[in-house]
């Protein structure tokens, strides 16, 4: 026993006092190169990590205020629906957890959709956040996402996902898998009434979500390194018994392979957005005060050497058929 640092040192701290000017959120280590970031470097620089270029998990808030002109939008209601129609319980009741999670992140549920303007046209927008029960797929999130369909049917708003997802919720059983072919029906409505549905994809995203409404785009637009597929790669090693090829299911295996359109990193997802859209809905270019090719949020590119490695024109988007 380190009786230094089990006793002494909690000692002194206690009688000291903790200090004001030091919380404990100052740093964060990056996940992808293991180096300690300032947070205020970090937030600069959109959760990307300046040294590696590291996609960092952002929440629906902050991709709210980084998509919508000047942050600005309008949140939609939610459908209301059972919140345990199942009764389950594992270790704690299953609207305990709920209950938990909506105190932890201010969010009603996983996804929470929104309309405004980005870049000068009018779109809805939901985001589906890994941050509330790992982004996963349930009744109140199925109807959400198809109400949001809905009003960008009515309202004739190109329609954005932004998603990431561990897929379905196990708490909601059978409930849950039907949301997958109800969200598709979702798709469908947008593609008959001629909405633009542009999905993008962050890490990670997998199982049913994966296996649906999330790789129907009319353009796929993944972030850099993001994990993408159905099984996590170690289930399929165990099931298959074979070594997979390296970087197998992250978003530049998958564009290789033709799964995705489009790997973009986030300082210029706004732009590269605003840009498909343009050329999907034919409408004009907006004028810009920014000719930096800055995706409107005021955030330089924090790349390798400050540039983007991953170039968003990797696919040449042609107009839609007249």
């Amino acid at each position: 026993m380190n009786w230094i640092a089990n006793f002494v040192r909690p000692r002194i701290k206690g009688l000291m006092g903790r200090s004001a000017a030091a919380p404990d959120n100052l740093w964060r280590k990056c996940t992808g190169c293991g180096e300690m970031v300032f947070h205020r470097d970090l937030v600069l620089a959109d959760n990307v990590c300046p040294q590696c270029g590291y996609h960092m998990r952002v929440g629906a808030k902050d991709r709210f205020e980084r998509l919508f002109d000047e942050g600005e939008h309008e949140v939609l209601a939610n459908p209301e629906v059972p919140q345990d129609p199942l009764r389950f319980r594992d270790d704690k009741r299953y609207s305990e957890r709920l209950k938990e999670y909506r105190a932890k992140t201010s969010l009603s549920d996983s996804l929470i959709a929104a309309k405004g303007l980005l870049d000068s046209i009018p779109v809805v927008i939901a985001v589906q956040s890994f941050e509330f029960m790992g982004g996963s797929l349930g009744l109140a999130t199925g109807a959400a996402l198809v109400a949001a369909m809905q009003t960008a049917v009515t309202e004739h708003r190109p329609f954005i996902l932004v998603v990431s997802s561990g897929g379905a919720r196990m708490q909601e059983g059978i409930l849950s898998l039907m949301q997958m072919p109800r969200a598709t029906v979702g798709v469908d409505m947008l593609n008959e009434a001629g909405i633009p549905y542009v999905v993008v994809l962050t890490d990670p995203t997998t199982g049913g979500v994966s296996a649906s409404y999330a790789m129907l785009g009319d353009v796929q637009i993944a972030e850099p390194g993001a994990l993408i597929g159905f099984s996590g790669p170690r289930v399929i090693e165990q099931t298959i018994r074979e070594r997979l090829p390296d970087g197998f299911q992250r978003a530049e295996y998958l564009l290789d392979h033709g799964m995705i359109d489009m790997i973009v990193h986030r300082h210029h997802l706004k732009a590269t957005i605003a840009r498909i859209l343009r050329l999907l809905t034919k409408r004009p270019q907006a004028s810009r005060t920014n000719g930096n090719g800055v995706s409107g949020n005021g955030a330089k590119p924090n790349g390798v050497n400050g540039k983007d490695q991953h170039a968003e024109s990797s696919i040449t988007i042609p107009p839609p058929n007249s």
